[in-house]
């Protein structure tokens, strides 16, 4: 099935079934991002582990660290 199948699909489905659908989106999309910050939690702690992590308060050490 392709986006666009999809896409007509969704056209042809009641107002209700559109909201729950619009619902589940939300949802699904909610839970991704969920399972996207655990991820990027678990990789800098190892990071950190690493001692690969770098800080600085000083704006200009921070620019230079975003740089490399």
């Amino acid at each position: 099935m392709t986006f666009s199948d999809v896409v007509e699909a969704i056209k042809s489905l009641s107002t209700d079934e559109k909201q729950e659908i619009q619902l589940l989106l939300k949802q699904y999309l909610r839970e991704e991002r969920h399972e996207e910050i655990h991820r990027n939690l678990k990789s800098a702690q190892v990071e950190q582990q690493k001692g690969e992590l770098k800080f600085s308060s000083n704006i200009h050490e921070l620019r230079q660290l975003l740089e490399e």
